[in-house]
């Protein structure tokens, strides 16, 4: 199985979701903020599931979609277990 890292950023970002979610529907908020995270751990063992936005030296950055969310994260070339940071972005 792939081990996944979170990048701060990605951390900053799941705060920010949660905290604006839950100032509008706090209902809501367990709901989008546990989807995105299941659907990160999802790349535990599929890790080529989202498509590849580019190639870099590193690995390829792969895409992977969550309603209104954009999951980018680095697939690292040395290892297909390896998975570098998570970046979360609204689309």
């Amino acid at each position: 199985m792939a081990e996944i890292r979170w990048t701060e950023e990605a951390h900053r970002w799941l705060r920010d979701i949660h905290d604006y979610i839950a100032a509008d529907n706090p209902v809501a908020t367990q709901k989008v903020v546990s989807g995105i995270y299941e659907k990160v751990q999802v790349l535990r063992r599929f890790p080529e599931i989202g498509y590849k936005y580019r190639t870099e030296a590193e690995g390829e950055i792969r895409i992977l979609l969550y309603g209104h969310y954009r999951i980018a994260y680095l697939l690292r070339s040395t290892s297909g277990n390896d998975m570098g940071a998570v970046l979360l972005r609204h689309s």
